[in-house]
């Protein structure tokens, strides 16, 4: 089956380059905090909007906008609507469990459901993922899905549309192998210790 130019479902895409893409279980149970220009709370509705520069962290999260809408639920769920400024693009960053390893993602709008473990990026769309600190797989499009407990998320391109002059936005994904971990290093049999010489040209023979 051929797939449209426009869509792509990467199911557990991140298992097959090396590993599934499980989130730090312990965000969920970490205090938010907030740094912004601008804070209002409604406690009768349980919302916050936070503006101005914000900076949000929660556990491992980091996410950075110029606005952020949050909401909780009655079980402390929370959900968040994070917004960049005109021209820019709002960030996500979280920790794989048990593994030195980030997925990190931009869009101009992001949405994250806490009680889903889901997150959408939005328009320019981007994810990466890091071990350590090396980019090891990369992904853009119009619109990125990436849910955390089901290890399973999509891309959506932008297709033309009826009128508009402006081309399809295409997926692209870059997907590294992840090294194997007995694998030996690479001439380490021809590696051979140095010695230090009083002369230049080296010890006679």
């Amino acid at each position: 089956m051929k797939l449209p130019t426009f869509s792509l479902l990467l199911i557990t895409a991140l298992a097959l380059a090396g590993g599934v893409a499980r989130a730090e279980k312990a965000d969920r149970d970490k205090p938010m905090n907030v740094e912004a220009d601008a804070m209002r709370y409604d406690e009768q509705k349980q919302t916050s909007l936070f503006s101005g520069r914000v900076l949000l962290t929660k556990g491992t999260i980091m996410i950075r906008g110029e606005r952020i809408d949050v909401r909780k639920d009655a079980q402390g769920r929370q959900f968040g609507l994070i917004s960049a400024e005109p021209g820019k693009l709002a960030f996500f960053r979280q920790k794989r469990e048990g593994l030195d390893e980030f997925i990190e993602g931009e869009g101009e709008s992001i949405e994250y459901d806490g009680a889903a473990d889901t997150v959408k990026f939005l328009n320019n769309a981007q994810l990466r993922r890091y071990r350590g600190a090396t980019l090891s797989d990369e992904f853009t499009g119009n619109v990125i899905f990436y849910n955390n407990s089901s290890e399973v998320f999509s891309i959506d391109g932008a297709p033309v549309k009826p009128g508009s002059a402006a081309p399809a936005s295409r997926v692209r994904a870059m997907l590294t192998p992840k090294p194997a971990a007995d694998a030996p290093a690479a001439n380490a049999s021809a590696a051979l210790p140095l010695r230090s010489s009083s002369t230049l040209g080296g010890e006679k023979k």
